[in-house]
């Protein structure tokens, strides 16, 4: 028994330069959650959507949280490269995200502006974690939320072209 290696887990030691990393992580733990409860909600609408936009929403529905569940993904391995722990269960998640869930089956128009008025908020709140993680000299975070906003932005244009005008 004397001979047997005592480990002791260390903790996380990250230094890549960026400063603040505490702050940074929390803000793109919020993106994450975002992203990923977007997601889910987004397959919840996939899987109940009807009537006249059944298959072109049911499509796009389901190519738009394919690509957020990677996204979710990308995103909360970033907090983890920064040396914080991304979400760890389904209370967290709630506790960071600013998605909100309708208490009644919607319409397929009201799926839609629903979906567009989440993917606007997410892109508008990248903004600001971009700001903060410029301000701590975090580029990899800056980069890498950029193309996300992107995806956000174009995911609300795709769906907007489905409202009447």
């Amino acid at each position: 028994m004397d001979n047997v290696l005592q480990v002791k887990p260390k903790a996380e030691t990250v230094n890549t330069g960026v400063e603040g990393k505490k702050a940074v992580a929390k803000a793109v733990n919020q993106v994450a959650a975002d992203v990923y409860k977007l997601a889910i909600k987004t397959q919840f609408y996939h899987w109940n959507v009807e009537g006249p936009l059944f298959r072109p929403l049911h499509l796009l529905t389901e190519e738009q949280y394919g690509i957020m569940f990677e996204t979710a993904d990308e995103v909360a391995e970033r907090v983890r490269a920064l040396g914080e722990l991304a979400p760890m269960n389904l209370k967290q998640l709630n506790a960071f995200s600013q998605i909100e869930e309708l208490d009644t089956k919607p319409t397929a128009e009201e799926m839609i502006a629903d979906l567009v008025k989440d993917h606007e908020a997410i892109a508008a709140r990248i903004q600001d974690v971009i700001e903060l993680a410029g301000e701590h000299n975090d580029h990899a975070t800056d980069d890498l939320l950029g193309g996300v906003a992107g995806q956000h932005e174009k995911m609300a244009w795709m769906l907007r072209s489905h409202l009447a005008k």
